[in-house]
């Protein structure tokens, strides 16, 4: 992976994971600087990943997304729990980063600069949904290449190819955690040598841009309740949810051990 987090910037430990210690804003400038570089700065991808608590409870079970996130070039706070740790562990993080209000930063800066943007993700169809919308909201932006997330291995190749032929220096794959995650750092060679500058794993991101899903209420994102309005429009996410819980368990823990 290209630069680490911990190496130039100050950052915040959660359970053994470091998160920069950025604002919204800041972890948007820190970004375009690197798309700012330019094709003479080959190598792999800056990988960003915009972790929660649920995203750090499976990285404690496992090994490799544990390694990819401690070798990222980003972490970034999605999630207010994230933020609410840091503070409990004696190193507060300024705020939580949405990844997907960061995600459009970088996309309003695309439209901007004419950076090259492939979205990959999502069911068939909402790749291409949410690029047409996002091309109607920032008119400019240059989508260069869409593909669904619902890909084998055998398909694997024309997806690469795609990327490839795109050029893009923004990828943006919303593929779930922690596959996206794992995807984006298995290929990292390959989507360096597509042009690939920043990638980041956005999860449901796309499906809000295609339109088939909506986000909590402002207001519920305010007071850092997103979770349990997603709860109640899905209970299906019981289970998930849970994790935060156990989240809370492992950091007092943790804060006891200290």
């Amino acid at each position: 992976m290209s630069c680490s987090c911990e190496a130039v910037l100050p950052f915040s430990d959660v359970l053994g994971i470091k998160f920069a210690s950025l604002t919204l804003d800041g972890a948007c400038r820190y970004l375009v600087s690197r798309l700012s570089s330019g094709p003479e700065a080959a190598g792999s991808p800056l990988l960003t990943i915009t972790a929660n608590p649920e995203t750090v409870m499976i990285a404690r079970r496992h090994p490799e997304l544990q390694r990819v996130l401690r070798e990222a070039g980003l972490v970034v706070a999605d999630g207010t729990g994230i933020v609410w740790a840091s503070r409990r562990l004696g190193h507060p993080l300024p705020e939580r980063v949405p990844g997907i209000e960061l995600a459009e930063c970088l996309l309003a800066e695309c439209a901007s600069a004419g950076w090259r943007v492939f979205l990959l993700g999502g069911k068939p169809g909402v790749a291409e949904a949410a690029g047409r919308r996002l091309r109607q909201r920032w008119p400019g932006l240059q989508v260069a290449g869409t593909w669904h997330g619902y890909f084998d291995v055998y398909e694997e190749e024309n997806v690469l190819r795609c990327i490839r032929e795109a050029s893009p220096a923004l990828l943006l794959a919303g593929m779930g955690c922690p596959r996206q995650e794992l995807w984006l750092s298995r290929r990292a060679a390959s989507l360096g040598e597509s042009g690939v500058r920043v990638a980041i794993g956005v999860g449901g991101a796309l499906n809000v841009w295609a339109g088939h899903a909506h986000r909590a209420p402002a207001w519920c994102r305010r007071l850092g309740i997103e979770w349990a309005w997603r709860l109640l429009a899905e209970p299906s996410r019981a289970g998930r949810e849970l994790r935060l819980l156990q989240f809370v368990w492992e950091v007092w823990h943790w804060q006891a051990k200290d």
